[in-house]
């Protein structure tokens, strides 16, 4: 998992540059200002005090630049970056023209990547994403050094979707097939999960808000209480949420825009419920309900965009009260534009099973698969 040497000064060394000597004409190392003018954004991103900040699964940037290198610092979160800390760190991967360079967990307080690109006159398209969610940790870029020109944002796609959900929005064990072992961020990556491979199917840019354990009314339980303070409602309008505050950064507490208006938003959201509801009718209407509120806020903040709400590949008992709660919400806005879909059951003889259960990447593949084309038709 590791590709990472010691920092940005070492680079200079090897070149044979300092951080601001010129090379031939156009073509000098130089520290790309972190302003978000400069890059493609990747999902709720925050920018602030010449930082950019990760936290939700799947942030980061992406951007192009004509030259031979490039390297990228950031800074880890505190409470997380240290070897004490193994399960919980922040998963970072770096990507070279579409191919994973860097794959590594953030166990100090600055890391540096060093990227070598093709030659000085090729043009890189550099993907910095987390890979993990944000409660656990989240990690800051603090540099981004290149040995060339002419850096500018990647383009966005034509399309843009947003998923809200869950630990199977997150990859929660992707990388662990074994269902009798537990969460842990290293196990963790959203890129292999269906939402990511969804968007990518469909060649759409794509956003996730999304949190291990959590539901529309409860959390993750054992059905004796409700647990309430595990909902992504509350959530929603954030840039996320962190038990740890990151040098002053706490996503829960900045508001997010809404600037960029998704062509279409996902909702996976049920799973955790379940646990909670057990078929007890009094739970499961207030599912609905909490459900039905949750898609008003949704629309609240696109209101051009396509609404799926899905749900199954965990476990369906749910989904009837997901069908009804579109129906019930389209017929009292008049709102046509929500669309619900059925996932099918996880299939652990033909896919396997990853860790605590979840599914594995052949499972996120299949769900991924019928996504797009349940999008395509609507």
């Amino acid at each position: 998992m590791r590709n990472k040497k010691a920092a940005a000064l070492i680079l200079a060394a090897i070149l044979g540059f300092s951080a601001c000597s010129a090379g031939k004409e156009g073509v000098s190392v130089r520290d790309i200002d972190l302003k978000e003018k400069n890059f493609k954004s990747l999902g709720r991103t925050y920018f602030d005090d010449g930082k950019i900040f990760c936290a939700l699964s799947g942030t980061g940037v992406e951007f192009t630049f004509t030259g031979k290198s490039c390297s990228v610092t950031v800074e880890g979160d505190p409470n997380a970056a240290n070897p004490s800390t193994a399960d919980t760190q922040a998963r970072i991967a770096v990507y070279l023209n579409g191919e994973r360079v860097v794959d590594d967990m953030i166990d100090n307080a600055s890391e540096t990547y060093e990227i070598e690109c093709a030659g000085e006159n090729a043009q890189s398209d550099i993907k910095i994403v987390k890979l993990s969610e944000s409660p656990m940790s989240t990690f800051a870029i603090t540099n981004i050094t290149v040995n060339g020109a002419e850096v500018k944002p990647a383009e966005d796609k034509e399309m843009l979707i947003e998923f809200v959900g869950d630990s199977i929005t997150c990859g929660y064990g992707v990388d662990d097939e074994d269902a009798n072992h537990h969460f842990s961020t290293r196990t963790e990556d959203c890129t292999k999960a269906y939402a990511i491979k969804t968007a990518e199917l469909l060649n759409a840019d794509y956003s996730l808000v999304s949190f291990s354990g959590y539901g529309i009314i409860s959390g993750y339980s054992d059905g004796s209480r409700k647990v309430s303070e595990q909902t992504v409602p509350p959530l929603y309008c954030k840039y996320g949420y962190c038990r740890t505050d990151n040098n002053g950064f706490k996503p829960s507490e900045i508001d997010w825009e809404f600037k960029k208006k998704p062509d279409a938003v996902v909702i996976n959201l049920g799973t955790n419920d379940d646990s909670y509801c057990k078929n007890i009718a009094e739970r499961c209407e207030e599912y609905k309900t909490e459900y039905i509120n949750f898609l008003k806020t949704v629309r609240e903040n696109n209101p051009d965009s396509k609404i799926f709400c899905v749900l199954g590949i965990m476990g369906q008992n749910l989904y009837r009260y997901v069908e009804q709660a579109v129906e019930e919400y389209k017929t009292e806005t008049g709102d046509e534009n929500v669309f619900s879909m059925m996932f099918d059951n996880q299939n652990q003889a033909l896919d396997g099973i990853a860790a605590d259960w979840h599914p594995t990447e052949r499972t996120h593949d299949k769900a991924a698969a019928k996504l797009a084309e349940f999008i395509q038709e609507h």
